[in-house]
Protein backbone atom coordinates (compact mmCIF):
# COMPACT_ATOMS: atom_id res chain seq x y z
CA UNK A 1 0.00 0.00 0.00
CA UNK A 2 1.29 3.20 -0.75
CA UNK A 3 2.91 5.73 1.66
CA UNK A 4 2.48 9.51 1.27
CA UNK A 5 4.02 12.01 3.69
CA UNK A 6 1.84 14.27 5.47
CA UNK A 7 2.81 17.81 4.33
CA UNK A 8 1.10 19.63 7.10
CA UNK A 9 3.19 17.36 9.58
CA UNK A 10 7.26 18.74 7.81
CA UNK A 11 9.78 20.37 10.07
CA UNK A 12 10.36 23.43 8.03
CA UNK A 13 12.98 24.70 10.21
CA UNK A 14 14.91 21.58 9.83
CA UNK A 15 16.19 24.16 6.58
CA UNK A 16 16.79 27.20 8.49
CA UNK A 17 20.11 26.69 10.00
CA UNK A 18 21.52 24.85 6.83
CA UNK A 19 23.07 25.75 3.14
CA UNK A 20 21.76 24.51 0.75
CA UNK A 21 23.75 24.28 -2.73
CA UNK A 22 21.81 23.73 -5.80
CA UNK A 23 24.43 22.54 -8.68
CA UNK A 24 23.44 23.71 -11.84
CA UNK A 25 21.00 26.38 -12.68
CA UNK A 26 18.90 24.65 -15.43
CA UNK A 27 15.09 24.07 -15.63
CA UNK A 28 14.77 22.16 -12.17
CA UNK A 29 18.13 24.31 -10.63
CA UNK A 30 16.62 27.63 -11.03
CA UNK A 31 13.28 26.63 -10.05
CA UNK A 32 14.65 25.01 -6.84
CA UNK A 33 17.23 28.26 -6.03
CA UNK A 34 14.17 30.32 -6.54
CA UNK A 35 11.83 29.35 -4.62
CA UNK A 36 13.97 28.41 -1.33
CA UNK A 37 15.61 31.76 -1.84
CA UNK A 38 12.11 33.09 -1.73
CA UNK A 39 11.20 30.94 1.09
CA UNK A 40 14.18 32.97 3.34
CA UNK A 41 16.17 29.82 2.96
CA UNK A 42 19.89 30.39 2.55
CA UNK A 43 21.09 29.44 -1.20
CA UNK A 44 24.09 29.22 -2.57
CA UNK A 45 24.13 28.34 -6.56
CA UNK A 46 27.14 26.12 -7.69
CA UNK A 47 28.44 26.44 -11.54
CA UNK A 48 31.37 26.34 -13.19
CA UNK A 49 33.28 29.27 -13.52
CA UNK A 50 32.60 29.41 -17.23
CA UNK A 51 28.91 29.01 -17.04
CA UNK A 52 27.03 31.40 -19.21
CA UNK A 53 24.49 31.21 -16.25
CA UNK A 54 26.75 32.64 -13.85
CA UNK A 55 25.41 36.14 -14.58
CA UNK A 56 21.90 35.47 -14.74
CA UNK A 57 21.35 33.97 -11.33
CA UNK A 58 23.48 36.15 -9.93
CA UNK A 59 21.17 39.47 -11.74
CA UNK A 60 18.28 37.50 -9.73
CA UNK A 61 19.90 38.14 -6.65
CA UNK A 62 21.42 34.87 -5.82
CA UNK A 63 24.70 33.92 -4.75
CA UNK A 64 27.09 32.03 -7.01
CA UNK A 65 30.04 29.95 -5.82
CA UNK A 66 32.30 27.42 -8.12
CA UNK A 67 30.60 23.80 -7.87
CA UNK A 68 33.63 22.63 -5.43
CA UNK A 69 33.36 26.15 -2.85
CA UNK A 70 29.76 25.37 -3.47
CA UNK A 71 29.71 21.38 -2.31
CA UNK A 72 32.38 22.39 0.24
CA UNK A 73 30.81 25.08 2.11
CA UNK A 74 27.25 23.74 2.19
CA UNK A 75 25.25 21.28 4.44
CA UNK A 76 23.02 20.41 1.75
CA UNK A 77 23.82 19.66 -2.05
CA UNK A 78 21.54 19.26 -4.57
CA UNK A 79 22.76 18.11 -7.76
CA UNK A 80 20.66 19.65 -10.47
CA UNK A 81 22.55 18.93 -13.75
CA UNK A 82 21.56 17.07 -16.92
CA UNK A 83 21.62 13.32 -16.56
CA UNK A 84 24.59 12.23 -18.73
CA UNK A 85 27.41 14.84 -17.68
CA UNK A 86 26.36 14.58 -14.54
CA UNK A 87 28.34 11.76 -13.48
CA UNK A 88 31.59 13.29 -14.58
CA UNK A 89 30.97 16.44 -12.95
CA UNK A 90 30.01 14.75 -9.60
CA UNK A 91 33.13 12.61 -9.61
CA UNK A 92 35.81 15.64 -10.26
CA UNK A 93 34.01 18.62 -8.41
CA UNK A 94 31.46 17.08 -5.80
CA UNK A 95 32.72 13.81 -4.06
CA UNK A 96 36.20 15.24 -3.30
CA UNK A 97 34.68 18.03 -1.40
CA UNK A 98 31.75 16.12 0.32
CA UNK A 99 32.49 15.04 4.30
CA UNK A 100 30.33 13.11 6.68
CA UNK A 101 27.04 15.00 7.78
CA UNK A 102 25.82 16.50 4.32
CA UNK A 103 22.99 15.40 2.77
CA UNK A 104 23.61 15.15 -1.07
CA UNK A 105 20.09 15.22 -3.23
CA UNK A 106 19.16 14.65 -6.43
CA UNK A 107 16.19 15.44 -8.47
CA UNK A 108 16.09 12.14 -10.45
CA UNK A 109 17.33 9.10 -9.41
CA UNK A 110 18.97 8.27 -13.08
CA UNK A 111 22.30 8.41 -11.98
CA UNK A 112 21.91 6.83 -8.48
CA UNK A 113 20.67 3.87 -10.68
CA UNK A 114 22.07 3.78 -13.68
CA UNK A 115 25.66 6.48 -13.13
CA UNK A 116 28.41 6.79 -10.67
CA UNK A 117 26.51 9.15 -7.78
CA UNK A 118 26.78 6.91 -4.87
CA UNK A 119 27.84 9.32 -2.00
CA UNK A 120 30.06 7.66 1.02
CA UNK A 121 28.21 5.65 4.03
CA UNK A 122 28.62 9.23 6.26
CA UNK A 123 26.99 11.22 3.32
CA UNK A 124 22.78 11.30 3.40
CA UNK A 125 21.29 10.83 0.21
CA UNK A 126 18.03 10.71 -0.90
CA UNK A 127 15.83 11.70 -4.12
CA UNK A 128 13.23 14.52 -4.26
CA UNK A 129 11.62 14.40 -7.52
CA UNK A 130 8.65 17.28 -8.28
CA UNK A 131 6.31 16.08 -10.79
CA UNK A 132 6.70 18.37 -13.33
CA UNK A 133 8.99 20.81 -15.46
CA UNK A 134 11.24 23.23 -13.48
CA UNK A 135 8.84 25.74 -15.08
CA UNK A 136 5.89 24.47 -13.33
CA UNK A 137 7.32 24.24 -9.88
CA UNK A 138 8.00 27.69 -10.03
CA UNK A 139 4.69 28.81 -11.48
CA UNK A 140 3.06 27.17 -8.97
CA UNK A 141 5.12 28.61 -5.90
CA UNK A 142 4.51 32.08 -7.84
CA UNK A 143 0.76 31.06 -7.50
CA UNK A 144 0.70 30.14 -4.13
CA UNK A 145 0.29 26.72 -4.86
CA UNK A 146 2.51 23.54 -5.29
CA UNK A 147 3.50 20.23 -7.09
CA UNK A 148 2.96 16.99 -5.61
CA UNK A 149 6.78 14.88 -5.98
CA UNK A 150 7.87 11.78 -4.89
CA UNK A 151 11.09 10.96 -2.40
CA UNK A 152 13.09 8.76 -2.09
CA UNK A 153 15.65 7.88 0.95
CA UNK A 154 18.35 6.13 -0.59
CA UNK A 155 21.10 6.60 2.80
CA UNK A 156 20.45 8.06 6.21
CA UNK A 157 23.40 8.09 8.51
CA UNK A 158 22.40 10.89 10.77
CA UNK A 159 18.91 9.91 11.25
CA UNK A 160 17.51 13.05 9.84
CA UNK A 161 17.70 12.57 6.36
CA UNK A 162 14.16 12.12 5.94
CA UNK A 163 13.43 14.71 7.84
CA UNK A 164 15.51 17.53 5.81
CA UNK A 165 14.00 15.49 2.22
CA UNK A 166 10.37 16.45 3.63
CA UNK A 167 11.39 19.81 4.67
CA UNK A 168 13.19 20.52 0.82
CA UNK A 169 10.36 19.41 -1.12
CA UNK A 170 7.96 21.82 0.64
CA UNK A 171 10.91 24.39 0.82
CA UNK A 172 10.83 24.43 -3.21
CA UNK A 173 7.42 24.42 -3.56
CA UNK A 174 5.64 20.27 -3.47
CA UNK A 175 3.03 20.84 -1.57
CA UNK A 176 2.04 17.30 -1.95
CA UNK A 177 1.39 14.87 -2.05
CA UNK A 178 4.42 13.15 -1.27
CA UNK A 179 4.76 9.57 -2.02
CA UNK A 180 7.25 7.47 -0.15
CA UNK A 181 9.04 5.44 -2.76
CA UNK A 182 12.46 4.19 -4.41
CA UNK A 183 15.61 6.11 -6.59
CA UNK A 184 14.71 3.01 -8.72
CA UNK A 185 11.28 3.23 -8.64
CA UNK A 186 11.20 6.91 -9.72
CA UNK A 187 14.05 6.33 -12.08
CA UNK A 188 11.74 3.52 -13.99
CA UNK A 189 8.63 5.13 -13.60
CA UNK A 190 9.48 8.25 -15.01
CA UNK A 191 11.45 7.01 -18.03
CA UNK A 192 8.75 4.72 -18.67
CA UNK A 193 5.96 7.99 -18.67
CA UNK A 194 8.46 9.67 -20.65
CA UNK A 195 8.73 7.56 -23.52
CA UNK A 196 5.39 5.55 -23.75
CA UNK A 197 3.31 8.59 -22.69
CA UNK A 198 4.31 12.25 -21.94
CA UNK A 199 7.04 12.77 -24.63
CA UNK A 200 6.56 10.05 -27.11
CA UNK A 201 3.60 7.97 -27.44
CA UNK A 202 0.81 11.03 -26.94
CA UNK A 203 3.50 12.91 -28.96
CA UNK A 204 3.38 10.95 -31.66
CA UNK A 205 -0.49 10.00 -31.60
CA UNK A 206 -1.10 14.03 -31.27
CA UNK A 207 0.86 14.62 -34.41
CA UNK A 208 -0.01 11.10 -36.70
CA UNK A 209 -3.70 12.09 -36.29
CA UNK A 210 -3.70 15.79 -37.21
CA UNK A 211 -1.49 14.69 -39.75
CA UNK A 212 -4.16 12.49 -40.93
CA UNK A 213 -6.60 14.96 -40.40
CA UNK A 214 -4.74 17.16 -42.66
CA UNK A 215 -3.80 14.48 -45.85
CA UNK A 216 -7.80 14.07 -45.99
CA UNK A 217 -8.45 17.20 -46.86
CA UNK A 218 -9.28 18.99 -43.72
CA UNK A 219 -8.69 22.60 -42.50
CA UNK A 220 -5.03 22.33 -40.47
CA UNK A 221 -6.97 24.97 -37.79
CA UNK A 222 -9.63 22.35 -37.50
CA UNK A 223 -7.14 19.66 -36.96
CA UNK A 224 -5.13 21.75 -34.29
CA UNK A 225 -8.72 22.22 -31.96
CA UNK A 226 -9.60 18.48 -32.09
CA UNK A 227 -5.97 16.76 -31.53
CA UNK A 228 -3.68 19.51 -29.74
CA UNK A 229 -5.76 22.19 -28.50
CA UNK A 230 -8.84 19.55 -26.74
CA UNK A 231 -5.64 17.27 -25.29
CA UNK A 232 -5.37 19.48 -22.35
CA UNK A 233 -8.97 20.18 -21.67
CA UNK A 234 -9.62 15.90 -21.47
CA UNK A 235 -6.23 16.03 -19.04
CA UNK A 236 -7.59 18.63 -17.13
CA UNK A 237 -10.83 17.04 -16.45
CA UNK A 238 -9.04 13.57 -15.75
CA UNK A 239 -7.18 15.86 -13.14
CA UNK A 240 -10.10 17.25 -11.55
CA UNK A 241 -12.69 14.57 -11.83
CA UNK A 242 -11.32 11.01 -12.21
CA UNK A 243 -12.07 8.79 -15.30
CA UNK A 244 -15.09 7.94 -14.81
CA UNK A 245 -15.83 12.01 -13.91
CA UNK A 246 -14.44 12.50 -17.31
CA UNK A 247 -16.40 10.40 -19.25
CA UNK A 248 -19.61 11.94 -17.89
CA UNK A 249 -18.63 15.26 -18.48
CA UNK A 250 -18.31 14.88 -22.04
CA UNK A 251 -20.79 14.24 -24.25
CA UNK A 252 -22.85 10.57 -25.23
CA UNK A 253 -21.58 10.42 -28.71
CA UNK A 254 -17.79 11.55 -27.47
CA UNK A 255 -17.68 8.57 -24.74
CA UNK A 256 -19.12 5.88 -27.21
CA UNK A 257 -16.77 6.98 -29.75
CA UNK A 258 -13.98 6.90 -27.46
CA UNK A 259 -15.02 3.05 -26.06
CA UNK A 260 -14.79 2.15 -29.50
CA UNK A 261 -12.23 3.50 -31.14
CA UNK A 262 -9.31 3.75 -28.08
CA UNK A 263 -8.74 -0.16 -28.43
CA UNK A 264 -8.28 -0.07 -32.09
CA UNK A 265 -5.28 2.51 -31.42
CA UNK A 266 -3.81 1.02 -28.38
CA UNK A 267 -4.11 -1.96 -29.45
CA UNK A 268 -2.65 -5.34 -28.09
CA UNK A 269 0.67 -4.52 -30.49
CA UNK A 270 0.72 -1.20 -28.43
CA UNK A 271 0.84 -3.03 -25.02
CA UNK A 272 3.69 -5.54 -26.25
CA UNK A 273 5.55 -2.16 -27.53
CA UNK A 274 5.61 -1.01 -23.89
CA UNK A 275 6.64 -4.02 -22.19
CA UNK A 276 9.73 -4.02 -24.46
CA UNK A 277 9.96 -0.33 -23.79
CA UNK A 278 9.28 -1.04 -20.02
CA UNK A 279 11.99 -4.02 -20.20
CA UNK A 280 14.92 -1.83 -21.91
CA UNK A 281 14.63 0.76 -18.95
CA UNK A 282 14.78 -1.94 -16.08
CA UNK A 283 17.53 -3.73 -17.48
CA UNK A 284 20.19 -0.51 -17.87
CA UNK A 285 19.64 -0.67 -22.24
CA UNK A 286 18.10 2.69 -22.72
CA UNK A 287 20.36 4.22 -20.23
CA UNK A 288 23.56 3.01 -21.16
CA UNK A 289 22.10 3.78 -25.45
CA UNK A 290 21.57 7.52 -24.32
CA UNK A 291 24.72 7.96 -22.23
CA UNK A 292 26.69 6.49 -25.12
CA UNK A 293 24.62 8.79 -27.76
CA UNK A 294 25.55 12.01 -26.10
CA UNK A 295 29.43 11.07 -25.56
CA UNK A 296 29.61 10.80 -28.79
CA UNK A 297 28.68 13.86 -29.67
CA UNK A 298 24.52 13.77 -29.78
CA UNK A 299 24.52 13.60 -33.47
CA UNK A 300 21.93 10.61 -33.71
CA UNK A 301 19.64 13.76 -31.28
CA UNK A 302 20.68 16.28 -33.87
CA UNK A 303 19.36 14.55 -36.85
CA UNK A 304 15.86 13.39 -34.58
CA UNK A 305 15.11 16.65 -33.85
CA UNK A 306 14.91 17.86 -37.30
CA UNK A 307 12.97 14.64 -38.75
CA UNK A 308 10.56 14.46 -36.28
CA UNK A 309 9.16 18.02 -35.69
CA UNK A 310 5.94 18.68 -37.41
CA UNK A 311 6.39 22.22 -38.75
CA UNK A 312 2.77 22.27 -40.42
CA UNK A 313 1.42 21.67 -36.69
CA UNK A 314 3.91 24.54 -35.32
CA UNK A 315 2.75 26.80 -38.46
CA UNK A 316 -1.00 26.49 -37.66
CA UNK A 317 -0.31 27.08 -33.58
CA UNK A 318 1.42 30.27 -34.76
CA UNK A 319 -1.60 31.19 -36.53
CA UNK A 320 -3.76 30.69 -34.04
CA UNK A 321 -2.21 32.51 -31.27
CA UNK A 322 -1.97 35.31 -33.93
CA UNK A 323 -5.98 35.26 -33.65
CA UNK A 324 -6.17 35.08 -29.77
CA UNK A 325 -6.20 31.22 -28.76
CA UNK A 326 -5.48 31.12 -25.01
CA UNK A 327 -3.80 28.21 -23.82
Amino acid sequence: MAHFYETNSVNLSALEKKRIAILGFGNQGSAHARNLHDGGFEVVVGLRESSPTWKTATELGLTVKALERATEESDVVMLALPDVPMGGIYLDTVAPFLRAGQMVLLCHGFNAIYGVVRPPDEVGFAVVSPKGSGHSLRKAFLEGGGLPAMVAIENDPTGDVETLALAYAVGIGCKGPLLKTTAREETETDLFGEQVVLCGGLIELIKAAYEHLVERGYQPEAAFFECVYESKLIVDLLLSKGLAGMRHAISDTAEWGGYLAGPRVVSAESKEAMATILDDIQSGSFARTWMAEMESGGHRLKALRGSESSPSMDATWSELKSQGLST
